[in-house]
């Protein structure tokens, strides 16, 4: 199900006034800052996922999301999920949503995001009832109960682990690029009125210091599966083993 949900919605919201009201805030956590993406490690943030400029965005070639984070109170966000149609297995949805904006940590040591209104971005795919893809503005606060840093004792890299509103895990996540790789952390689509023009309703195209280069990630081995190392005494008695076939075989044909 999509995560505009009304009562999640509702929610939600109850839940970032109610820590927005905390006048104490924390400082950021260095160890916080980057870019991070799930085990997939096929969707990340910056110009690889959303183009602003010429409003595209970049389809991955596997599910699963990233977060940016700065040290001076910028973030980033991208997902790409599958929603599947048990009544029409054939007919599964897709769905990409981008949005950035500011955050800080609250007191009791929650994350409150909240994004550019007008920036954000949804495409919605589903083709046996569109044949073209919809595509929205989207605009999304959000509440991070809590977070975990750690290195992770199987892949030996940093994973970030982050909890909802209601304490729910995110699946985790693990640094892909240090410093985060992000579009730039202002508003990219100011607009002073409301348009019917829906996402294609842009103001400014000037998107001051862009970055058009996509770099690999720093964990792109790191996530692979291991494999168990070769036992090289196994396959000399095996090469052995067949020598003497092979020479038994010889001799008696």
């Amino acid at each position: 199900m999509p995560r505009s949900l009304k009562s999640l919605l509702i929610a939600s919201a109850a839940f970032i006034a109610s820590a927005t009201a905390q006048v104490a805030t924390q400082p950021i956590n260095p160890q916080l800052v980057g870019t991070w993406s799930t085990k997939s490690n096929k969707v990340f943030t910056g110009p690889g996922f959303y183009d602003p400029t010429n409003e595209k965005m970049f389809e991955p070639s596997l599910t699963g999301f990233s977060y940016s984070f700065t040290a001076d109170g910028y973030y980033e966000e991208a997902y790409y999920r599958a929603v599947s149609n048990p009544t029409q297995p054939q007919c599964p949805q897709g769905i990409m949503q981008w949005q950035h904006g500011q955050y800080y940590q609250a007191a009791n040591g929650s994350l409150i995001l909240t994004p550019f209104a007008v920036d954000g971005r949804q495409l919605l795919s589903n083709p046996c009832s569109y044949q073209q893809s919809i595509y929205t503005r989207y605009n999304q606060s959000e509440l991070l109960q809590r977070y975990e840093v750690y290195t992770d004792p199987y892949h030996n890299i940093l994973r970030l682990n982050l909890y909802e509103f209601n304490g729910a895990p995110l699946n985790p996540m693990y640094l892909a690029y240090s410093p985060p790789q992000m579009l730039p952390t202002q508003t990219l689509n100011p607009t002073t009125a409301t348009s019917t023009g829906g996402a294609k309703a842009t103001g400014s195209k000037a998107k001051r210091g862009m970055v058009e280069e996509v770099v690999a990630p720093l964990n792109r081995n790191a996530l692979m599966k291991r494999r168990e190392p070769v036992d090289a005494d196994k396959w000399w008695w095996i090469g052995a083993g067949m020598t003497a076939v092979g020479g038994v075989g010889y001799l008696c044909f």
